[in-house]
């Protein structure tokens, strides 16, 4: 078994075990000779092969105690934990059949478990292989560089540690977070970053582990390892979401035992007006809520792998199944609807002051800032070669700006809000009205410098995104900060059914609030920290892959990159995987009712209910193993939510 550190450090599935390395279920002899022995002696009763050395009855009993053990125990568990289960049900109509000399009967219904219970575990095994993918992808070994003699050694990656410089040659992947001390190269970092196209790498650069080294040899010195790297947080929500529970999940369980006790019934009133135990002992059989039990979380389970092969980590069952009913989608505009790489438009300085001494000083205040406008001022200062000055103290103000404090006196850059509460009135010429624009006004110790015009590009996607939703009944709501001018424009360009601008964070959280107290099922999609809050109180949070790290730390459902496509992708997907458990559902109680029926009125024999029960438990677990993403098992590697249905990734930093 692999240890605690082997599991840290490459990634190991818990359950992953010796006779589970191939990407299949591995049959095992003893089931495979449990079914062959259990075979042989229903064919041994039947045919009276066993005759004259052994009677049929003892030939019976011996198939039954060796070959449905595994069922006898497990119905004992279940009985010592108090709870009804299909096992316990099968049991004591064993037993029963038994007990009349049906030895063949009881025989069949034991082969039927038995070969039911190894196609299940089939399938489940085939929906956790889905997420072992996602842990067996990084390499089990790295090239680390001999200090002193220049030399390389190949070592395991649970050996690394920070600091250790790698040599990752060309067409290898990248096992660590790192920084690139030497060479240059181009990285496919897909998985991690959603970019489709591949990004230049060159002293000083950072890397992720599960991006692909395409080029030239690259030096990397190793900053983190295993569960700490990106893509090690990616998995680790993953499989904290497969472990975690739906709450359809324990209305599934509870409808099961349900199923039990009515068939239970059911076969007790048999006998009483009818004396035959033999459509009593078929009324036991015919029930079967094991398609639900097994078909409810095999559904999550497929749920939850296939949003992460679409582009989405979904953090647990309970996200999955509100995502599946939500009728209002409320979305941020700056980085979600928009493409969140603003540009610099114009800058207009007041009178006595300079577009550089404008542009300067808001690069200071922003220098620190993970806010796409912020990070606009900062690029194009760099572009400009403008240095901004030291700050003493940096205060962000959410849904206003920042205020911080250098030599020369306080600097606000922010909204026209934030310049009024502190008795700055920018003259009117100065306002901008245009739409699809921001307007960014910077001031120092109390005067006036000028405004920043910035504008941002709305994203390819979002107009068929919010199109999609559309059809699909939900409604669309536009919160933002931004004046209602530029709110309205990016609003109307994606026909969104209602928009609320001037926003603080404190709004977004009010209007949420006021939307779920109202009856809805909001999802609240954002990427900003004045977001985070909204996210939190939303029915179901959606963080975009670019946003900060406490928008995804908020959200139940990080985007990985930033397509909203993928969101969509993710709300038809749920909404599937909640259509397909109802399907079991109300199929499992349309056989079980009508199996009791006539087996109850003498139309169904032991034999046919045990098929029966066989044979609808398995439909309502393949039902949702079709849930189950297209080449589980394959090592496969390509670009996000392709045909070979890789994991895709997530913009930057980790989850």
């Amino acid at each position: 078994m692999p240890t605690e550190e082997e599991r840290c450090c490459h990634l190991i599935a818990p359950d992953q075990g010796p006779d589970r390395e191939g990407g299949e279920h591995v049959l095992t002899w003893q089931e495979l000779s449990r079914i062959l022995f259990v075979a042989l002696c229903a064919l041994g009763v039947w045919l009276h092969f066993s005759q004259p050395w052994l009677a049929p009855g003892v030939l019976g009993v011996i198939g039954l105690l060796v070959g449905g053990w595994p069922i006898y125990k497990e119905a004992g568990e279940n009985l010592l934990a108090r709870r009804m289960t299909m096992e316990l049900s099968m049991v004591i109509a064993i037993a029963a059949a038994a007990a009349i000399g049906q030895f063949l009967t009881a025989l069949v219904i034991t082969l039927f478990v038995l070969v039911a219970e190894v196609l299940e575990g089939m399938t489940v095994y085939r929906g956790r292989r889905a997420l072992v993918d996602l842990l067996e992808f990084l390499p089990r070994s790295a090239f680390v560089i001999q200090q002193g003699h220049g030399g390389t050694q190949e070592v395991p990656i649970t050996t690394l540690r920070t600091g250790d410089v790698l040599l990752v040659y060309p067409g290898a992947k990248i096992p660590v977070d790192g920084t690139v001390l030497g060479g240059q190269s181009a990285v496919d970092q897909s998985r991690i970053t959603g970019e489709s196209l591949s990004i230049e790498k060159t002293p000083g650069a950072l890397v992720y582990a599960g991006s692909i080294n395409q080029l030239g040899a690259l030096e990397i010195r190793v900053d983190q390892v295993g569960r700490d790297t990106s893509y090690g947080k990616i998995v680790e929500v993953v499989e904290q979401a497969e472990r975690s529970r739906a709450p359809v999940q324990g209305l599934a369980d509870r409808m099961a035992g349900y199923l039990v006790y009515f068939a239970l019934s059911a076969a007790i009133l048999t006998y009483l007006f009818t004396r035959d135990l033999q459509s009593t002992i078929a009324v036991i059989i015919v029930a079967g809520a094991c398609g639900i039990a097994a078909g409810t979380p095999l559904a999550i389970l497929g749920g939850i792998a296939q949003a992460a092969r679409l582009g989405a980590i979904i953090k647990g069952g309970t996200p999955l199944e509100t995502l599946g009913h939500v009728d209002t989608v409320a979305i941020d505009k700056t980085g979600t609807v928009t493409i969140g790489q603003p540009s610099i438009e114009r800058i207009l300085p007041m009178a006595g002051a300079t577009a550089e001494k404008v542009l300067l000083a808001a690069a200071t205040a922003e220098w620190h800032s993970e806010h796409p406008l912020g990070q606009a001022i900062v690029a194009h200062a760099r572009a400009l070669g403008l240095v901004p000055a030291e700050s003493t103290a940096f205060h962000y103000l959410p849904g206003l700006g920042i205020q911080v404090t250098v030599e020369e006196g306080d600097i606000l850059v922010g909204n026209l809000t934030l310049m009024r509460s502190h008795g700055i009135v920018p003259p009117p010429e100065m306002i901008i009205t245009a739409a699809a624009t921001s307007e960014v006004f910077v001031a120092r110790s109390g005067n006036l410098l000028g405004a920043v015009v910035i504008v941002d590009t709305i994203r390819p996607e979002a107009r068929q995104a919010m199109d999609t939703l559309r059809s699909l009944g939900i409604r669309t709501t536009l919160l933002s900060g931004d004046s209602a001018a530029v709110a309205d424009a990016v609003g109307h360009q994606l026909r969104i059914d209602t928009v609320q601008a001037n926003l603080l964070p404190e709004d977004k959280l009010a209007v949420i609030t006021k939307m779920v107290a109202q009856g809805q099922v909001v999802a609240m999609v954002g990427d900003g920290v004045n977001d985070a809050p909204a996210l939190t109180k939303a029915s179901v949070g959606i963080a975009m892959g670019s946003g900060t790290d406490v928008a995804r730390e908020s959200a139940s459902i990080v985007l990985l990159g930033n397509d909203l496509a993928r969101f969509v992708d993710t709300v038809v997907l749920a909404r599937r995987v909640r259509r397909t458990i109802w399907q079991n559902f109300a199929g499992t109680i349309l056989v079980d009712a009508a199996g009791i029926l006539l087996a109850a009125l003498g139309f169904i024999d032991p034999l046919m209910a045990a098929f029966i029960h066989v044979s609808s438990e398995m439909l309502f677990i393949l039902n949702s193993a079709r849930l189950l993403p297209f080449g589980v098992g394959q090592r496969t590697a390509g670009l996000p939510g392709n045909a070979r249905g890789d994991i895709p990734s997530v913009q930057g930093k980790a989850v």
